[in-house]
């Protein structure tokens, strides 16, 4: 998983960053088998969590970006947002990324939340990076970095 932050503010008006996998193996990976954890926390408030899709740079854009939000437990994270891809986005390649995708996390009421509590995130994290707080997985199995 490579990870960038959009917005370093410890308090934006949106969690923001960008994400793209890369194929370190030897065998394309169907990429609809591949979903990515981005952990953070809610900050107490309870209005309905939302997130976008801003852009996508893979096959069909940001349409073949699938997002859902889960509960969590853990340092730093008492949710997370899954993102995963359609069908149509096809296999990636050894050696190759995806594509990446931007995405913005918000709540129902536009509060602000503060990412600087969030495991997922780093504020010195301007460009792709390898992040091992942003979590990927192939067919539901940890494939990459550390829950928290």
């Amino acid at each position: 998983m490579q990870y960038a932050t959009r917005d370093a503010a410890a308090t934006p008006a949106f969690l923001s960053f960008k994400v793209q996998v890369k194929n370190t193996g030897s065998a394309s990976v169907p990429l609809q088998d591949v979903t990515i954890r981005y952990w953070f926390t809610a900050d107490g408030f309870t209005s309905a969590l939302m997130s976008n899709c801003d852009f996508a740079s893979v096959t069909g854009g940001r349409d073949n970006i699938i997002r859902t939000f889960h509960e969590a437990s853990g340092t730093d994270a008492d949710h997370y947002l899954e993102i995963g891809f359609a069908s149509a986005t096809g296999s990636l390649a050894p050696g190759a990324t995806s594509g990446y995708a931007e995405i913005a996390i918000y709540n129902a009421n536009y509060d602000k939340l503060t990412q600087a509590n969030d495991y997922s995130f780093s504020a010195t994290a301007t460009a792709f990076t390898p992040s091992m707080q942003v979590t990927g997985y192939r067919a539901g199995e940890l494939a990459w970095g550390i829950e928290p």
